[in-house]
């Protein structure tokens, strides 16, 4: 007999009816729910027309008979970054990323997950009790997922380091005298100290506005002090204030300055009256202001102070021992003493054992070329064989005790029987001989070191170095000249003009690359000074030179106006671009062609020099238009940081570098091709103490990579 089935629908929403039997012989048992044919979980419905399976559960997908899970992830219900776990049925997600806050969303089926889906909010670390960690005062940023410490609020100055206190408070946490504008320096011996801002002046109680940066208000302020009175050159930085006719206008912008009725440029003595204009030698000068008046000398050097120039005095160093007989004509000396007989004496032989009549000295680091090895062991700028400390950086070379032992190697600076450190020291008085150790107030500090710590007779507070009795005050009055491109006549050399006791120079020449270098060297030292170009007629370089150990060997922070080709393209091409630029000068020829384009060149130059930071703004400097930069050096561990303002705001910044390329060395100016400038209110000091913000890029260089 033929067997057949026959398939009966049931119309049941979402279910699967299964077909009854029959054949010949009538209709079979029809089919029942048990066992159940359906999908776990699912219902099963017997209905005339056979059973019917109800829908697939939730999570799940198919007829009801057969169901298979859906993977709820394919529609991202969660927060992004956030794992989704598919389960059998349903989903999960993980935790919230660090620095957010939500639920852990789990659900099951597609409808569920796409309309409950994870959100993750940012934790505003900021809104905490504790400012988000970062130290009070100071400004939080909230950032997603994360946040970030910024600088200290308005009102209140310091760094993350050593925290936020308010604006007018002095370091050792006392309310501040100062003015609003002035800074609070307490020094070793608690006394307090108020300094103008940059961009105002005045005794530091009262500021007023300082538009070219020299240390004088542009209004007299009701202070007693000198730099209380109204500058007498508003837009161009003087910092002494000369003034040869007495008419209340500085010399640096008085068109005729010594008031004799003949403007500056037609004028051959500025300074003094001479309407008669008379010149007997036919130089530069006329016979009212010519220390030689029928000699010819445009430089009127007068090493000897006593007004009479060098080129017409018989003894030009005042030694008492006429110039044809003394063996140092230009530097003291009574004793005449020279052992090695090449006629120079020893006061002023740069090889002062060894026969060098010439006094070549091409490297210009004052040692002779005969007895120069250049052998620098610890790369202070000194040779080992004249090295006080031949191991230990020590470039300022100070020997308090003068028992051949540099302090800085020397466990006793002053030779007083008590150690520096060790006991029974630490000693009182590091400098100034004390075996008793008398200390009246207990205060660690001995008595006769409480106020003028190196014994050199100027109070701490105003002495620069109050470590070394050498070094008292700043002062350029004595420098050296280093020529840079000294063959060919191209350009002329720099003409420098010292003014305000050394502390202000002018150099007057558009000329070749030239430095003035003062004779002071240092190891760690702060340098500041007012930068001022008084022309429009010329867009090249100028700058100021730190740790300079020879001719061939310093760093240069140099600033260029405007883009330019070198002009010679031998030996090579050399582009400067506009902006500020420090470098490190480590030339293996030495002043000459390839030096000089090294220079002129923004970048790296093999052998020569290399670029450590420029100015990414590429912002050249404004004609008559006053910066005031500020560098720190730390040799010993090759911290260097420059910033440069223009008025109150800054506008450039290095940022932490380290470089040791030259362990110490001394300061000066630097020019190129650029003429009138002006380097005012100059000022140094020693200073090794490390800046806060060392440890805290140390800190962030020792970060793995992610």
């Amino acid at each position: 007999m033929l067997w057949f089935v026959e398939l009966i629908c049931a119309l049941s929403l979402g279910g699967h009816a299964v077909a009854a039997q029959r054949g010949t012989g009538g209709f079979q048992p029809r089919p029942s729910c048990v066992p159940n044919p359906c999908h776990p979980g699912v219902k099963c419905t017997e209905t005339p027309q056979g059973i019917v399976c109800g829908p697939c559960p939730d999570g799940m997908e198919g007829n009801g008979t057969e169901c298979t899970d859906v993977d709820e992830c394919t529609v991202k219900p969660c927060h992004m970054g956030v794992r989704c776990i598919n389960t059998s049925p349903g989903f999960r997600c993980g935790s919230c990323p660090a620095g957010y806050t939500g639920p852990q969303v789990q659900g099951v089926g597609l409808t569920y997950a796409s309309a409950n889906k994870q959100v993750c909010k940012d934790i505003n670390e900021c809104e905490g009790l504790n400012n988000g960690g970062c130290v009070k005062n100071s400004v939080c940023l909230n950032t997603p997922g994360s946040f970030r410490c910024g600088g200290c609020k308005p009102g209140y100055i310091g760094d993350q380091r050593s925290g936020c206190r308010p604006e007018r408070m002095c370091g050792d946490g006392q309310p501040s005298p100062c003015h609003e504008k002035a800074e609070c320096i307490v020094h070793r011996d608690g006394t307090l100290e108020c300094r103008c801002g940059v961009g105002w002046a005045g005794n530091g109680y009262l500021c007023g506005p300082d538009t070219d940066i020299d240390g004088f208000p542009d209004e007299k302020i009701s202070c007693p002090e000198l730099n209380c009175n109204k500058d007498n050159c508003l837009t161009v930085p003087n910092s002494g204030q000369e003034d040869a006719d007495r008419d209340g206008i500085g010399d640096a912008c008085d068109d005729d300055a010594d008031g004799d009725g003949i403007l500056n440029v037609q004028d051959n003595c500025v300074l003094v009256p001479n309407v008669d204009q008379r010149n007997i030698d036919e130089d530069d000068l006329g016979d009212a202001c010519d220390n030689c008046p029928a000699v010819k000398n445009n430089d009127q050097k007068d090493t000897d102070l006593d007004k009479l120039g060098d080129e017409c005095d018989d003894d030009i160093d005042g030694d008492g021992i006429l110039n044809h007989l003394d063996n140092c004509k230009k530097v003291p000396n009574q004793d005449q003493i020279d052992r090695d007989g090449d006629k120079v004496g020893d006061s002023c032989d740069s090889c002062p054992y060894v026969p060098n009549p010439d006094q070549m000295d091409a490297d210009n680091d004052l040692i002779g070329d005969p007895c120069d090895t250049n052998k620098d062991s610890d790369g202070d700028g000194h040779q080992d064989s004249r090295d006080n400390c031949p191991a230990v950086i020590n470039s300022s070379q100070l020997d308090t005790d003068k028992d051949g032992k540099g302090d800085e190697c020397d466990d006793d600076d002053d030779n007083d029987g008590i150690p520096d450190l060790l006991p029974p020291g630490p000693d009182n008085c590091r400098l100034i001989p004390n075996p008793l150790q008398e200390d009246l107030n207990g205060d660690g500090v001995g008595d006769i070191c409480e106020k003028d710590f190196d014994n050199d007779t100027l109070v701490d507070p105003i002495d620069v170095c109050p470590e070394n009795a050498e070094v008292t005050l700043t002062d350029f009055r004595e420098y050296q000249t280093v020529v840079l491109d000294p063959e060919g006549d191209a350009q002329i050399d720099p003409n420098w003009v010292v003014l305000n006791q050394g502390r202000e120079i002018v150099q007057t020449m558009n000329s070749d690359p030239g430095l003035a270098v003062g004779y002071t060297a240092f190891s760690g030292v702060d340098f500041e000074g007012t930068f001022h170009v008084n022309t429009v007629t010329d867009d090249d370089y100028a700058g100021f030179i730190f740790g300079f150990q020879d001719s061939s060997s310093f760093y240069v922070v140099m600033w260029k106006q405007v883009e330019q080709i070198y002009w010679q393209a031998n030996p090579f091409r050399a582009v400067a671009q506009p902006g500020i630029q420090l470098k490190a000068v480590k030339s293996n020829t030495g002043p000459g062609e390839n030096l000089r384009n090294a220079l002129w060149h923004t970048g790296d130059t093999s052998d020569q020099v290399k670029l450590l930071w420029k100015d990414a703004r590429n912002v050249g400097w404004k004609d008559k238009t006053s910066y005031r930069w500020f560098l720190q050096h730390r040799p010993a561990d090759g911290y260097i940081r420059v910033r440069f303002y223009e008025g109150p705001e800054m506008v450039a910044d290095t940022g932490v570098i380290i470089d040791a390329t030259m362990r110490g060395g001394r300061l000066g100016v630097f020019c190129f091709s650029q003429e009138n400038i002006i380097w005012a209110n100059l000022r140094y000091r020693c200073n090794d103490t490390l800046p806060g913000d060392f440890d805290a890029y140390r800190a962030q260089q020792l970060q793995p990579d992610e």
